[in-house]
């Protein structure tokens, strides 16, 4: 046993303290492209920045990565001796020296505000920038979003949309690609959507008439008045009892905002079966005092 120690002690004093030092810059300030790392600028000359992030060797931030808007002096967005943090953006050179960036790193965390924003289904205001055939391009927090021609309210005249600030939702954030495309349609619709609630007496005109029902806009929201929701009388076709462009009044009966779908009844509103086939315009005319009674119904039902 006391020789077992003797080998045990001579194995521990083998390794030196020199031997600790070159494991240790061996092993130590791996830094790979794409680690943001925390740092302090110590010197600024014309070309960029000289900055402190424990390595061996210090960092190096060009000019041009200094920030994501357009610098004249650096020292406003790097001061001295002052801890930031940094995106490694190239590793190593023969001299252990790491390139690093402040303006990358405000890129990444952008898209990751972006993505999260998508994910929760907020909308942003952007300004309009340049036109081109298949739409617009903006300024979203200094990335360059697009919103595609058929996602904007006005298709017409882009060229009016020149610097003016829309409020759009997100249909692709995607970093990897750099594809960010807005709509301001969507957006116009989620605010639309917020404001209907089941048993709400809305006013819309009629965009599409379908075999199976009618397509109803309300403030940009795409309703659907289901053919069995029309009368409490069979109907065997829409166009002789509505017409396209046509106002009608409507209750809510559904609404599923996930799936962008609203339900409108107007047999609700009915006296007696058919009385939409036979005098709609009586129906409509005394709309108000009908969906109070026919609300008071639904959510009867409902809470049953």
């Amino acid at each position: 046993m006391e020789n077992e120690a003797n080998i045990s002690q001579k194995a521990d004093t083998s390794f030196t303290m020199d031997d600790f030092a070159a494991a240790l810059e061996k092993h130590d300030y791996q830094f790979q492209k794409g680690q943001v790392v925390k740092g302090k600028v110590f010197q600024i000359d014309p070309q960029g920045a000289y900055v402190d992030i424990g390595g061996k060797s210090s960092a190096f931030i060009p000019r041009y990565e200094a920030a994501l808007r357009e610098v004249i002096d650096l020292s406003e967005v790097l001061p001295l001796n002052e801890e930031l943090e940094f995106l490694i953006i190239q590793e190593q050179n023969a001299e252990g020296q790491v390139t690093v960036s402040r303006r990358q790193l405000e890129v990444k965390l952008i898209w990751e505000k972006l993505a999260q924003m998508q994910e929760n289904s907020q909308s942003v205001d952007v300004q309009v920038m340049n036109v081109n055939k298949g739409g617009v391009t903006v300024n979203l927090l200094g990335l360059r979003g697009f919103i595609p021609r058929s996602h904007l309210l006005e298709r017409n005249n882009l060229e009016a949309l020149k610097g003016q600030k829309l409020t759009v939702s997100f249909l692709e954030v995607n970093r990897n690609t750099n594809k960010l495309v807005l709509s301001q349609r969507l957006a116009k619709s989620s605010a639309s959507f917020s404001l209907l609630e089941i048993g709400q007496l809305i006013e819309g005109k009629i965009t599409g008439i379908k075999p199976f029902g009618v397509f109803v806009d309300i403030n940009g929201v795409s309703a659907l008045l289901h053919i069995k929701q029309v009368s409490q009388k069979f109907i065997e076709n829409l166009d002789k009892v509505f017409q396209a462009e046509q106002i009608i009044k409507a209750l809510i009966i559904d609404i599923d905002e996930g799936k962008g779908r609203v339900a409108l009844s107007t047999r609700i509103l009915e006296n007696f079966p058919g009385e939409m086939l036979e005098n709609i315009e009586e129906v409509m005319s005394s709309a108000e005092a009908r969906g109070e009674r026919a609300r008071k119904k639904l959510l009867e039902s409902a809470n049953a």
